[in-house]
């Protein structure tokens, strides 16, 4: 048996906690491994580290900070078929998928090689007679990250290679469920030239967020996970004075229009809603079928649902894996058994897929529902599985409304070919990341990524300018020199005469 330990102050940290928490390979449902979840103690302890390094760090110029991102980014490229597969063995997603989400983290480091121009400040000569005025972005101290079990190596690293970037010391707190990768990264991360303690992996649960939550010594959290643990997460670091980003669940829509391409919805519905098995943050789980597309559009996707490859992730022929713990499942049968209960019409059941050899592995087949409304259970909530839903709408108006009066905003999409159709819809849409004829409108480094509503806790999104904003303070600097004899004392609001 594996045991999974932590990784602090540049080498592996046993800590003073017992506890433990089995690891599984969710293809086969054998436990791989136990990872150590560390204590109250062992956690001041990693702080205490961060903070040390945090001040040579940030005192580190912008330049060579760089360079070790840029030997990072090549420790990553080199190593990228060891951290697929330890993303494929722990979270159960197929090879080419978390390639993929790897590839997707790496451009958040590829953007942070560019902090020297990101940190900036700007600079205004004679605001005032012989007077300027400039600004610049300094490093909050330790900041740290608790991210979910669904992409080990992307979510993290919309976080710790931004905040490294701009001068900070990390803390990452990843998913229990598959730790191993980020482990890996901060290894590597090392190896680049990382110095001691700027980078901490620490494995733990409720103690340790509630740790991170309440300590002085942590200056900014980031939390990607389900909406009522990132409400938790938001207002109890605000409670404690922390800079927050907490993006929550979501329930992304996918609008049909009439004059859509309809394979080329269909193509793209399958990889978004089956992809990963569904376990996205941003996997479109409602296909919204306007006008009278709804018969046509559910036949094709009948055809492709039930044709669905399913099967473990080092599969070549696999096109969806298992999900990530025989808990999570149950709790997504259950979601399929509660849309039947309610009246929508289950048009394929995956509930009683098995697969020869692999009769312990975490799998469910592709479901698909049709005549969802607003009022079910399968409709409001997220189900992180692969589950879509069909719902059917008069018209465009009705579809806007639709999902405007949804509690979550995090992601969604219109297939059209009429452009004043999507001009309006990515106009007049309450969600933060819309697509138009683009499956999973996930933005690219350089832009940034969160939701609205209850999809989004906190001012700024991840990656991108808002996370060197996040992971930084600004400070304006307002200086004259003066050549002559002093003033006499001023008594009233200084102004730039």
């Amino acid at each position: 048996m594996n045991n999974i330990y932590h990784f602090v102050d540049g080498k592996e940290f046993k800590g003073t906690s017992q506890r433990t928490s089995d690891v599984y390979n969710p293809a086969t449902g054998e436990v791989t491994a136990k990872v150590y979840l560390a204590s109250k103690k062992d956690l001041d302890e990693v702080i205490q580290n961060s903070l040390k390094a945090s001040v040579g760090w940030a005192n580190t110029p912008a330049l060579q900070r760089a360079r070790i991102l840029f030997k990072f980014k090549e420790l990553i490229e080199k190593n990228a078929d060891e951290l697929t597969k330890l993303i494929v063995s722990e979270h159960g997603k197929v090879y080419n998928d978390a390639q993929g989400s790897l590839t997707r983290g790496l451009e958040v480091v590829e953007f942070a090689c560019g902090i020297p121009h990101l940190l900036k400040g700007e600079f205004t000569e004679n605001v005032g007679k012989e007077v300027d005025s400039w600004s610049m972005r300094q490093p909050l101290g330790v900041c740290a990250g608790i991210t979910p079990f669904n992409f080990p190596a992307m979510v993290p690293m919309w976080m710790f290679p931004i905040s490294i970037a701009c001068g900070n010391s990390f803390i990452l707190k990843p998913s229990e469920k598959d730790p191993s990768c980020p482990l890996l990264l901060a290894k590597l991360f090392k190896e680049a030239g990382l110095p001691d303690g700027v980078f901490n992996v620490v494995n733990g649960d409720k103690e340790v967020v509630d740790g991170l939550l309440e300590s002085k010594g942590v200056s900014a959290i980031s939390f990607v996970g389900s909406t009522p643990i990132a409400k938790y997460i938001y207002e109890n670091a605000a409670k404690n004075e922390k800079r927050v980003q907490a993006l929550g669940g979501a329930k992304n829509h996918c609008v049909v229009m009439p004059d859509s391409d309809l394979d080329q919805a269909v193509n793209g519905l399958m990889g978004a809603a089956y992809g990963s098995a569904g376990e996205r943050c941003m996997a479109q789980s409602v296909a919204v079928a306007v006008g009278n597309v709804g018969d046509q559009l559910v036949s094709k996707l009948k055809t492709q649902v039930e044709k669905l490859k399913v099967g473990p992730g080092m599969d070549n022929n696999s096109e969806m894996g298992p999900l990530v713990t025989k808990q999570h499942l149950e709790k997504v049968r259950g979601y399929v058994d509660i849309g039947e209960k309610e009246g929508a019409k289950l048009v394929v059941d995956g509930r009683n897929i098995k697969l020869q050899g692999y009769e312990n592995g975490f799998y469910i087949g592709g479901c698909l529902f049709d005549h969802v409304t607003e009022d079910m259970t399968i409709y409001k909530e997220e189900i992180f599985g692969p589950v879509l839903s069909v719902v059917r709408v008069k018209d465009f108006d009705s579809a806007v409304k639709l999902i405007n009066n949804h509690e979550y905003g995090n992601g969604v999409s219109i297939y059209t070919r009429d452009g004043d159709s999507a001009r309006t819809f990515a106009s007049k849409i309450q969600v933060g990341m819309v697509g138009v004829n683009i499956p999973i409108p996930v933005p690219m480094a350089f832009h940034s990524f969160g939701g609205w509503k209850r999809s989004l806790f906190g001012d700024q999104h991840m990656h991108g300018m808002e996370g060197v904003r996040f992971y930084t303070k600004l400070k304006t600097i307002t200086s004259r020199w003066p050549s002559g004899l002093r003033t006499d004392p001023e008594f009233i609001m200084p102004t730039m005469k």
